[in-house]
């Protein structure tokens, strides 16, 4: 029996192997293999080819973000949607054993392929933050410094719990850094 897929079945599998393989090390030889989806049907969903397909990966990877990080920072309760990052980022990135895409793209070849896609990630994810930091207390010039540091903290501990092997150190980070904005909030 022949699995029939549509576009948004096909690009959870897609994000995966760019997660694993990187942009550079992604070929359609290699999508069809780990997919078992065959070039005809990948150049139907993705005419533009590996470029769209990437293209799709990023922009799913906005809209996760959008709807479950993104806008609980800047419109929710501030101190319940801090802490909801907290757990939803955990979740994502599975306690450190899931690279971050758009990290990995950012440090690749392909930064300036992508660069919009990647540099609005992370102002997003850092305004977001500061405006809930800025709602529950914190003046803004330190609000600014603690989502910077609180975003890149996260995805310093994704690159360290990786090379270590050890996604402790992922949990711990995010923990750590969880308690230094809560007591920034007091």
């Amino acid at each position: 029996m022949k699995t029939v897929y549509e576009r948004a079945d096909i690009v959870p599998l897609l994000a995966e192997i760019f997660r694993e393989l990187g942009y550079e090390g992604t070929s359609l030889s290699r999508i069809t293999e780990r997919t078992g989806i065959g070039k005809g049907s990948l150049y139907h969903f993705f005419p533009g080819g590996k470029e769209e397909m990437a293209s799709a990966v990023l922009a799913e990877v906005d809209a996760w973000f959008e709807q479950t990080i993104y806008q609980p920072l800047e419109k929710g309760d501030a101190h319940q949607a801090i802490a909801a990052m907290w757990a939803d980022v955990n979740d994502y990135f599975r306690s450190g054993r899931r690279i971050c895409l758009v990290g990995a793209f950012a440090l690749d070849e392909t930064r300036e392929r992508f660069s919009a896609a990647i540099g609005d990630y992370f102002i997003r994810w850092i305004d977001a933050l500061r405006s809930a930091l800025v709602r529950a207390g914190c003046p803004q010039q330190e609000a600014q410094a603690l989502a910077e540091e609180g975003v890149a903290g996260i995805q310093g501990a994704l690159v360290l719990s990786r090379a270590l092997d050890d996604r402790a150190v992922f949990t711990r980070s995010v923990e750590t850094l969880a308690k230094r904005l809560e007591a920034a909030m007091r």
